[in-house]
């Protein structure tokens, strides 16, 4: 920047060197964001080391950011209040006839948890205490238990209602209703792959298959889930119909899941909403302490023009929109290995926006490319959250699993290429049900 003590290129060493510096020694993401900033306060004599607080804090001044800890609330309002264990019944009565039953079962109902709370930590978190063990107990392998838990939790993120797609819509100023239409497509495609490895991993090392269902077992699975089901109806057909807006839907998410636990179900008490809450506001708070040291981190790179001078070279590449796709998706999915979502989307987003718009790429369509790479950060390492807690959960290492981890995402990259090639995987709901979303 004209008149700065650092250039683009100095500024982006410190802050890049730093901050992966530290990620080395193990601190935390957020933290390490934080710290990687000071030195570029003390050197810039324009600057002053009390803007960190200030641009840290301005992030939290926003409406729809009330949205990540109501849907946090709401995934542990269910599983503490009963809505889980319905809809783990209906999964088993759907799928429980297929080869790899129970792994088939987790895979569904991370569609339907999906559909609910939009944390694929929380889901990784639930599904890893419901199903890790209930699985080696049948015969799965440990490694295969832990790593399908863990990489179906991540549908939470592209089913809306997702939290990322409520980041990325405040920040990138997307139509969150768009956004949720488009995330259906990409996410139940990516379901069905991870239910067709199942499939062929069962087959191969002959994992057990239950009975099949009845029709009225399914009738009365179905008829005991409907409340819990229409919790994503309520969500997202009252943001499409403009009855609130995504935060509102939160609030409106939170109230319906308690009503259900409560009132319907009669399985939450005063100890279990005091627990729920309780690890809401731990959830919660990291989330939100990483979007404020992120914004930071975003406003020094926006000061010093860092992201104009990092695509400069590459829009010169003369790449397409389909060429410009796979290098965001390419990008978000390196990224994803060292940082959280919400950080990536915050810093990473904003700096490949310009990109996106130089080749005419859709906003919702290059949000969802974004979003779908991001998800696979939250199973691969360093980071890899949800492995990180379907391990913890089944005492074991990171890479005890990683093998079969990696055979699972080769299908899913498949669904994000074909995502890439084909835009109207995506666009498709939308542009049918909401087009004026579109504009």
């Amino acid at each position: 920047m004209s008149g700065s003590v650092l250039s683009s290129s100095e500024a982006a060493a410190i802050l890049f060197g730093i901050f992966f510096f530290l990620l080395v020694l193990r601190v935390p993401v957020a933290f390490a964001l934080g710290l990687a900033c000071l030195p570029l306060f003390f050197i810039e004599p324009r600057l002053s080391t009390m803007m960190l607080a200030q641009e840290t804090f301005n992030a939290y001044n926003s409406f729809i950011l009330l949205a990540v800890p109501f849907f946090l609330l709401t995934a542990n309002l269910m599983s503490v209040g009963g809505i889980t264990d319905r809809l783990v019944q209906l999964s088993r009565s759907l799928v429980g006839s297929w080869p790899g039953s129970l792994a088939q079962i987790n895979v569904v109902l991370s569609v339907f948890f999906a559909g609910i709370s939009g944390s694929s930590t929380a889901d990784a978190a639930s599904q890893s205490k419901i199903f890790i063990d209930a699985q080696t107990r049948e015969g799965y392998d440990l490694s295969f238990s832990v790593a399908i838990t863990a990489v179906s939790a991540v549908l939470a993120v592209v089913i809306p209602p997702s939290i990322l797609m409520i980041v990325w819509g405040g920040l990138i100023s997307t139509s969150i209703g768009a956004l949720y239409l488009a995330g259906v497509v990409p996410g139940l495609l990516i379901a069905g792959a991870q239910m067709a490895t199942v499939h062929i991993y069962a087959v191969r090392r002959g994992y057990p298959t239950y009975p099949r269902s009845s029709f009225r077992q399914l009738l009365c699975a179905l008829w005991v889930s409907i409340p819990a089901l229409m919790t994503p109806f309520i969500i997202v057909g009252g943001i499409l119909l403009g009855w609130f807006t995504a935060t509102e839907s939160a609030c409106a998410a939170v109230i319906y899941s308690a009503v259900l636990s409560i009132v319907v179900y009669r399985e939450m008490g005063p100890r279990e909403l005091y627990r729920a809450l309780l690890d809401t506001g731990r959830l919660a708070s990291v989330a939100l302490f990483c979007i404020g040291t992120a914004s930071a981190f975003g406003w020094l790179l926006a000061y010093y023009r860092i992201p104009q001078e990092l695509l400069a070279n590459v829009t010169t590449w003369g790449l397409g929109p389909i060429g410009v796709g796979f290098f965001i998706a390419l990008v978000f999915l390196v990224v994803g290995c060292f940082l959280d979502a919400i950080p990536a989307i915050i810093i990473v987003g904003t700096v490949l926006e310009p990109l996106a718009k130089s080749v005419d790429m859709n906003s919702v369509h290059f949000a969802i490319v974004s979003i779908v790479a991001l998800a696979f950060g939250l199973v691969t390492p360093p980071y890899g959250l949800c492995l990180m807690i379907s391990c913890a959960v089944a005492g074991v290492r990171l890479r005890y699993a990683l093998k079969d981890t990696i055979i699972m995402l080769v299908p899913m990259v498949l669904v994000l290429a074909a995502t890439i090639i084909w835009p109207d995987i995506a666009l498709f709901l939308p542009r049918l049900i909401a087009p004026d979303l579109m504009k």
